[in-house]
């Protein structure tokens, strides 16, 4: 999918030539950078891009000077894609412990489609770290055509048959979201809204967020004197107590005042003659010399959660190092079966050697790879001494051979057992697959057997998977009965980035055995997960939860320091009047939900994720997302039915489609990919039906050789040359759609046997 995006684009650049600007010098067709031709995924947005989604050549012109160009026969399948010029943008972020809620606003022109002729508009948003989907809204116009997006129930919805499923939108690439505007006059104003939630990078006490927010020349409208305006702010509230700093921008924000008490504004506000060509980052310093938290409390409206209410409560290292980090004896458990093949098993390589080469002389290790078999570096843990470590990148480079079937519970099985022994260190099990299996829930089981509490720190799961076919919620479940944590690369180009955050955060620990004593005797709250992980000195340990009744004034965490001396801490209760408690939690209530749900296959944990995505408007695997509209110029009530919409008990209007985008959810795994070792990252492409193939047979020939050429350029060439050359090309080209028509018959008839 991303690959056909960005060959759509490029097709779109190639087709905007066409367009004529008038006698302005100073504007040219657009041309692509040098450094994105090169890849194919090279046209890919870096920043929010909406695009003219164009099945027909003809009706690309310019909406305001009509350029009466020769007319263009042919249809582009798949449709081409032109960037539609951007007159304004605006990015605001609130940043909150690690999460950060951004608003993206921004208005476009529809410049490349004829004024009396209309095409759809595809809008694109790339989202910064584990992006979360909150919301879009889109008006033509000055809101006389209204578009929303809208979470539905995919099983309880009454009116499901009467949704339209959209071919395309949903998730280009796992940060990449994209959905369709059907029928835009050409010359519109077309105004966008997008909400998202995503992570801010945690380093001890450093906070960084960044959002994609790079824009490609050919974005910029046409003329010296069309106005460009871009605007950025950030609210920042550390939660802490503590004051903070602000320590990187990579735009000229300044500081403005803010009546909250801890929350600083930064604001950029400006015309330019280009839009940025930077990411937006932004980073602050939260000083601490210590081990702190807080709980932080708000009340949701009336029917949340079960009329229960919501409080998030976190654990930080502050800025510890100086600080003695627990011992590691760890068991790395790497999947190399046949879908591994390829750049996965070379980047397996490189993290797991960079892994060991930081491990400390006072560690041990060994390493399990498995397939349908397990394969052992060594039978009992060795120290991570330099010649132990070099033995064992020789192992790696000899026995990391993708190929075979996948079994994850006898080599976890092994890992666990190898563990067990009482050290004075945290046992770790790091598991990496790419696969689902069939007997995921009894692996569970004999997980939670295995953990019994004979060592005063029982064995930690952490748990990395990798794309779209291993089952995330399995994993997940495992680390949480495991007390590790768990992360995955959907977009097996972020593989080796994000396995070694979280082996970063395995190899770091600082407090151990966490647990709520305050809770212990409470039946009236609910924690999330049910086991505490331990805390790493590279960011906070965000959990949540929900109570009924009075929380108490005081909450005391015990925990295990590195030395092993018991730990005490006296968490403080803050609230704050605007802090979206419920929105920090709901993205990881969901998930653990969902995991447990899926566990227990318990459909009331089902239909309570439902209620939980409807009420916080974060997506889960049981609702998807509807694009609905309303042409709101036939509406008596404008200002009414807008706000109608904003709340979750809306409805979809009278005669009004019902577009249910698809590529929502990561789903629960796919056991028949598994079995095929098929691997992450490999796209099948759409087989045309019958009526297609004609059409393609007819076109194939012909479209290589014009694929690069303009229709003047054939005009002009076609009257250059003499009559005995234009009979004999005539007779080729009836030769090659003959045997095109053959050989389309011939699948045809194929086909039709099939059948």
């Amino acid at each position: 999918m991303a690959e056909e995006f960005s060959r759509s684009v490029e097709d779109g650049l190639r087709l905007a030539k066409r367009i004529y600007f008038g006698n302005d010098r100073a504007v040219a067709p657009p041309k692509p950078p040098a450094s994105m031709t090169k890849s194919e995924t090279g046209f890919l947005p870096t920043g929010p891009m909406v695009y003219a989604v164009i099945n027909d050549p003809a009706i690309v012109d310019n909406p305001d000077i009509p350029s009466y160009q020769p007319h263009v026969h042919g249809r582009c399948d798949p449709p081409a894609l032109i960037p539609i010029q951007m007159n304004a943008i605006e990015l605001v972020a609130e940043c909150y412990l690690d999460t950060a809620l951004v608003t993206l606003s921004g208005t476009w022109r529809l410049h490349c489609v004829s004024s009396v002729r209309s095409s759809d508009c595809r809008i694109a948003v790339p989202m910064g770290a584990q992006g979360s989907i909150l919301g879009a809204e889109v008006s033509v116009n000055n809101n006389r055509k209204y578009y929303f997006t809208q979470l539905v129930d995919l099983e309880g919805d009454i009116r499901k048959e009467n949704w339209l499923e959209a071919r395309d939108g949903g998730f280009l690439k796992p940060h990449i979201f994209t959905f369709d505007i059907p029928q835009i006059d050409g010359g519109s104003i077309i105004s966008v809204k997008f909400r998202w939630s995503q992570n801010i990078l945690c380093r001890n006490d450093l906070f960084s967020l960044l959002v994609p927010f790079t824009f490609p020349d050919f974005v910029n409208p046409a003329g010296k004197r069309m106005s460009k305006k871009e605007a950025m702010q950030v609210k920042v509230n550390a939660v802490t107590g503590n004051e903070f700093q602000p320590h990187q921008m990579s735009h000229p924000l300044k500081e403005k005042r803010h009546s909250d008490e801890g929350t600083k504004v930064f604001t950029y506000d400006s015309n330019v003659l280009s839009f940025t060509k930077s990411d937006f980052r932004f980073s602050y310093i939260v000083p601490s010399s210590q081990i702190n938290g807080g709980v932080l409390l708000e009340s949701p409206s009336s029917g949340d959660f079960g009329e229960k209410e919501v409080f998030c409560m976190y654990l930080s290292p502050g800025n510890l190092q100086s600080y003695k980090v627990f011992r590691k004896d760890i068991v790395f458990v790497i999947d190399i079966s046949g879908s591994m093949r390829g750049k996965l098993i070379e980047d397996m390589k490189s993290s797991l050697s960079a892994a060991l080469s930081k491990l400390d002389a006072d560690d041990s290790f060994s390493i399990i790879a498995f397939n349908g078999e397990s394969y052992q570096f060594s039978s009992s843990l060795e120290l991570a001494s330099k010649d132990n470590i070099e033995k064992a990148t020789e192992w790696i480079n000899m026995n990391f051979v993708a190929g075979g079937d996948t079994n994850i519970s006898n080599p976890l099985k092994t890992a666990i057992e190898m563990l067990s022994g009482g050290r004075s260190s945290v046992p770790i099990v790091f598991l990496v697959t790419d696969g689902t299996v069939e007997n995921e829930r009894q692996i569970c089981d004999m997980v939670k057997k295995r953990m019994v509490k004979k060592e005063s720190i029982s064995p930690r799961i952490y748990t990395f998977g990798i794309g779209p076919f291993c089952n995330q919620y399995f994993l997940r479940m495992l680390a949480v009965i495991g007390r590790g944590q768990h992360d995955t690369a959907l977009d097996v180009d972020t593989v080796q980035l994000r396995m070694q955050e979280l082996l970063d955060k395995a190899s770091s620990l600082v407090l151990a055995n966490i647990t709520v004593e305050t809770f212990d005797n409470w039946d009236k709250v609910e924690l999330y997960p049910f086991h505490l992980p331990d805390l790493s000195s590279t960011g906070p340990l965000v959990l949540s939860g929900s109570y009924k009744g009075h929380f108490p004034e005081t909450v005391k965490v015990k925990g295990v320091l590195a030395d092993f001396n018991n730990f005490d801490l006296d968490v403080k209760i803050r609230k704050f009047k605007d802090l979206p408690v419920e929105k920090l939690c709901a993205r990881d209530q969901i998930d653990y939900l969902t995991a447990k749900a899926w566990l227990l296959e318990n459909k009331e944990l089902e239909q309570k994720v439902v209620e939980m995505s409807l009420d916080t408007g974060f997506m889960s695997e049981y609702t998807g997302m509807t694009v609905l509209g309303h042409d709101l110029a036939k509406s008596k009530h404008k200002a009414k039915l807008k706000r109608k919409y904003t709340t979750r008990k809306r409805r979809n209007i009278q005669g009004e489609p019902v577009i249910l985008l698809p590529n929502m959810g990561i789903g629960f795994g796919d056991l028949t990919r598994t079995m095929e070792n098929v691997q992450p990252g490999c796209e099948e492409p759409r087989l045309p039906d019958q009526a297609e193939l004609l059409v393609l047979a007819a076109s194939h020939c012909c479209g290589r050789l014009c694929n690069h050429c303009c229709c003047m350029c054939c005009i002009q060439c076609c009257g250059k040359i003499n009559h005995q050359f234009a009979n004999t090309i005539t007779q080729l080209c009836v030769g090659i759609g003959c045997y095109s028509c053959f050989s389309c018959c011939v699948d045809l008839c194929c086909a039709d046997m099939d059948g």
